[in-house]
């Protein structure tokens, strides 16, 4: 997490959430760290973390089981096609933009998106092992 970042907080642990999930390093079933948990370790108001677990919750990437906690979702969420090439066209729109933006060719855009996705490939076939 970066308070100087110009991305809100509660976005940095989303898509540090994300990651996690992504990699495998938080398991489908896995138990997420209570709001106030996470609040205290990272140093930042609950309120933050609750709004970060609320749009995970949201997107499926996380299910809140009242009284007992929130955890990984079984299963990745399915989006219906339009869908997901929409929130890939806007996440790519962004990366495009910061790729420009550093001077960035499109060969060293894409180069660091494959790097990316075989980190995270790799991190899941480590979680199975």
């Amino acid at each position: 997490m970066d308070p100087a970042a110009p991305t809100p907080l509660w976005s940095q642990i989303e898509d540090g959430v994300r990651r996690l999930v992504a990699a495998g390093a938080l398991a489908p079933g896995a138990v997420v760290p209570s709001v106030r948990d996470l609040a205290r370790d990272l140093r930042v108001n609950p309120a933050t973390v609750s709004k970060a677990y609320q749009r995970l919750a949201e997107a499926g990437v996380v299910e809140v089981r009242r009284g007992d906690g929130t955890y990984v979702s079984a299963e990745p969420p399915s989006l219906p096609r339009g869908q997901r090439l929409r929130a890939l066209r806007e996440a790519a729109l962004t990366y495009a933009s910061l790729g420009g933006t550093v001077g960035a060719t499109m060969d060293e855009a894409v180069h660091e998106l494959r790097a990316a996705w075989a980190e995270l490939a790799r991190g899941r076939k480590g979680e199975v092992s």
